[in-house]
């Protein structure tokens, strides 16, 4: 397959390698890439949006700002937060309520939460201002205008979130290993931008440097709701008792995320944007060739690495959850990342000062992969993956400017193609799709289509429930098939996709697929889609890593709760933290230390 150009690495390259000094090796191929056992390990990277935002808005100096805080005691009421860039501003707007508890629930066909936001392109006026309070709060059924950027809405993680107003309203600290165990204070049940609901569509925002990537409005937004939650709790603190309340001491303020419960809406994404995707998931593979292509390591890299392996430890010995299948995968993780500790320290026969092992050996990060295969579980190696970009920023940063695309303007049927051309095609990328029987009932189980109550997508069970009849197409191997049928029963090779898709109408888009997948090897997820086995969790799981999500817990296999921006410096002190290192914190960290060690002491903001 095609890989990036190589480049010799000249003589006098600097002492720390670029993408221009450092020659590449192959891809891994999509045949092992693009499955969805494999996807559904996918862990954050340097690559992720959070994370690529975050130093977007450190190196472009953008500044923060509680514009308005007017909330009663009963946390009802309006805040304002700016972010002000080099070249627009931006206001979330949130809307805090009183939910009584029956009313609270994390499911997508909720009509109330605790909290509502909105992303505002620019600084609203009170015309404004009075127009979203009546508009917000009703989320879908709302009415919005082009200035509307991001919709959102939150619910309160309800124990954690009481028991730290009442610490602090005590004039004391919440305990560093309660907070560790949720993660976040309120969880995001919904985040919608691109125009939904008559939002700004992406064409009108893509021309701005900070929303060029994907995402960056909707995390934007999380970015600034994390700030508001933390504000909330105080405030309500300061509420039940003025004289002896405390602030939330920073270090702890900032072990607190965005929690986020995610389910079948977001799971035929990764399907759906082909062409996308492959730039996602192309980044990704060619990060990881960039370092692998290197012929040694450097001091540094090997400490980096060490360092950020010994805290990934750390932080996966404290995750937590309830789905069986997930512990057992935690498990074997632990395991892995033992067997991977162990492996980096074995020194060989001659080594002196305990830095011949593994990494000091030629072409390491190449063979450390190439033993990920034999010694690591999936997620295992997976998770090498995104150990292996951390220590090599400046080889591959670039890429997270790369990741995203015009799909229009790939959208459109070569009709020049030939019936010979497209079998070519299909022979090549889709030969895993073309032997299953898809009138059997293990390989047509499911069905896709959208629910008429929140227009959003939904699984069916084809021989059990109604609805067949309006399913999605995102059945792509058996309409691949159908249409290689029809390809060799074509009397003429030679002709034209124009004359073929004349007399099979039917098969359009399923030959736009088969084309965006022979010029993007990387957009199609190489397994059937409505299949009994399909677990949506491995869609999930994929797309939420590209977000920076972590700590992943399965509440079914159709959806999953996540954090969001744990341990990143709040938008106050983006311009004086490190706004990179925060994914996993040292295990010195508040999130690490023992339930019964003491707090640090509140600073003043």
């Amino acid at each position: 397959m095609a890989t990036a150009p190589t480049v010799p690495t000249a003589a006098t390259a600097p002492t720390v390698p670029t993408a221009a000094t450092v020659p590449t090796v192959a891809l891994r191929p999509p045949s092992q890439v693009m499955r969805l056992a494999r996807l559904g390990c996918f862990h954050q990277t340097r690559l992720s949006f959070m994370r690529a935002l975050l130093r977007d808005l450190q190196r472009d100096a953008w500044r923060f700002e509680r514009m308005r805080w007017q909330v009663d005691a009963r946390g009802v009421g309006l805040a304002l937060y700016r972010a002000r860039g080099p070249r627009h501003d931006y206001t979330l707007l949130c809307f805090a309520h009183d939910l009584p508890a029956a009313q609270r629930s994390d499911r997508v066909i909720a009509e109330a939460w605790d909290a509502t936001f909105v992303l505002y392109d620019g600084v609203p006026d009170a015309r404004v201002i009075a127009r979203l309070a009546r508009q917000v709060p009703k989320q879908e059924a709302g009415r919005y205008r082009p200035t509307e950027i991001v919709l959102s809405r939150a619910n309160r993680s309800v124990r954690v979130f009481a028991e730290v107003v009442a610490q602090l309203a005590r004039g004391a600290q919440p305990s560093p290993a309660l907070l560790e165990r949720s993660g976040y204070l309120m969880r995001t049940t919904a985040v919608y931008g691109n125009g939904k609901f008559g939002l700004a569509d992406r064409e009108a925002l893509a021309g701005r440097p900070e929303f060029a990537p994907p995402f960056r409005a909707e995390l934007l937004s999380v970015y600034l709701i994390r700030w508001f939650t933390v504000d909330l709790a105080e405030h309500l603190a300061r509420a039940a008792n003025p004289a002896a309340a405390v602030k939330l001491n920073r270090d702890l303020a900032r072990q607190l995320g965005v929690g986020n419960a995610t389910g079948l809406g977001m799971a035929p994404f990764l399907a759906q944007h082909p062409a996308l995707i492959h730039r996602w998931i192309h980044a990704r593979e060619t990060a990881l060739a960039r370092v692998r292509a290197l012929p040694t390591s450097c001091a540094a890299s090997r400490a980096k690495f060490a360092e950020t392996l010994s805290r990934m430890r750390a932080a996966v010995a404290g995750w937590r959850t309830d789905d069986r299948r997930q512990r057992r995968r935690i498990k074997a993780l632990k395991s892995d990342l033992a067997r991977l500790a162990d492996h980096i320290a074995a020194r060989d026969d001659g080594g002196r000062d305990g830095d011949r092992g593994a990494l000091a050996q030629p072409a390491p990060w190449d063979q450390l992969i190439l033993w990920s295969r034999r010694a690591l579980s999936v997620e295992g190696q997976e998770l090498l993956v995104t150990l292996a970009l951390e220590p090599h920023g400046d080889l591959v940063d670039d890429l997270a400017g790369q990741m995203a695309i015009d799909e229009a303007l790939h959208a459109r049927i070569r009709g020049d193609w030939s019936v010979a051309e497209l079998r070519a095609a299909i022979d090549a990328n889709y030969r895993w799709a073309l032997n299953a029987d898809y009138a059997a009932p293990q390989h047509c189980a499911r069905f896709w289509y959208v629910s008429e109550e929140k227009l959003e997508p939904r699984l069916g069970e084809r021989f059990a429930e109604d609805g067949a009849a309006r399913e999605l197409p995102l059945a792509f191997a058996r309409d691949i098939a159908a249409l290689r049928a029809d390809l060799a029963a074509a009397a003429d090779p030679s002709q034209s996709l124009a004359e073929f898709l004349l007399a099979h109408p039917q098969h359009r888009h399923a030959v736009r697929r088969a084309q965006l997948t022979a010029k993007f090897p990387y957009a199609e997820i190489r397994d059937n889609l409505i299949s009994a086995r399909l677990r949506p969790i491995d869609l999930l799981r994929c797309k939420l890593s590209f977000f920076g999500a972590n700590r992943f817990d399965p509440k079914s296999d159709r959806w999953v709760r996540i954090t969001m921006y744990q341990h990143a410096p709040l938008p106050d002190e983006l311009a004086d933290l490190d706004a990179d290192d925060w994914i996993y914190p040292p295990p010195a960290a508040p999130g690490f230390s023992s339930p019964s060690s003491p707090a640090a002491p509140a600073r003043a903001r």
